[in-house]
C-alpha cells in the first residue's frame, strides 16, 4: 500500500491545515488533514444544514478556529464523468463558498460514489461494528474526498 507521503498533493501541502467538505442538503460532512502532522485524513464532524446562510456561519467559525488554509469541496458527477443537475447545483454552491472565504484556497474534487464507498468502508470496519452508521456517513464521505484529493495526480 502506497503511503500518502508518496503523493504530490501530500508534499505540496505539508504543514497546511486542509478541510474537506461533503455538502449535502441535510448534513455537511467534514474531514481534516495536515500533511506532515496527521497520519491520515480524520473525521472532523458535521454541520446540520438548516440553511445555506447558517451553514456558512458555522463553517466560518470552524475555519477561523482551526486555521484551515485549503478546502476541498466535493462535486458529484455522473459515473461517465458527465454533469447532472446536482453537479451544476454544487458548482454554484462551491462558488458561494469560495467567495465567502477569500482567505481560504478552495479546490473541487470529484466525489462520485463516495457515499457508496463510505458505506462499504463502514461495513468492513470494526470502528463501526461492521454496520453502516447513517449519522457518520457524510463525515466518512468527506474523509474519502480528502484521501482522493491527496492521491490525485
Amino acid at each position: 500500500m502506497t503511503q500518502f507521503s508518496d503523493y504530490l498533493n501530500f508534499n505540496n501541502n505539508i504543514g497546511k491545515n486542509i478541510l474537506a467538505i461533503d455538502y449535502g442538503d441535510k448534513v455537511i460532512g467534514l474531514a481534516s488533514f495536515s500533511p506532515g502532522k496527521d497520519p491520515y485524513p480524520l473525521i472532523y464532524g458535521r454541520i446540520i444544514n438548516k440553511s445555506l446562510a447558517k451553514s456558512l456561519d458555522e463553517l466560518k467559525q470552524i475555519i477561523e478556529n482551526e486555521f484551515f488554509e485549503l478546502a476541498i469541496f466535493g462535486i458529484p458527477y455522473l459515473t461517465d464523468g458527465g454533469e447532472s443537475k446536482k453537479t451544476i447545483e454544487m458548482k454554484k454552491i462551491f462558488t458561494i463558498f469560495e467567495s465567502k472565504f477569500p482567505e481560504v484556497e478552495f479546490i473541487t474534487q470529484d466525489e462520485t460514489l463516495t457515499t457508496f464507498s463510505a458505506k462499504e468502508r463502514m461495513k468492513n470496519s470494526p470502528e463501526y461494528n461492521f454496520k453502516v452508521d447513517l449519522t457518520k456517513i457524510d463525515e466518512v464521505s468527506a474523509v474519502i474526498i480528502l484521501e482522493d484529493y491527496i492521491r490525485e495526480n
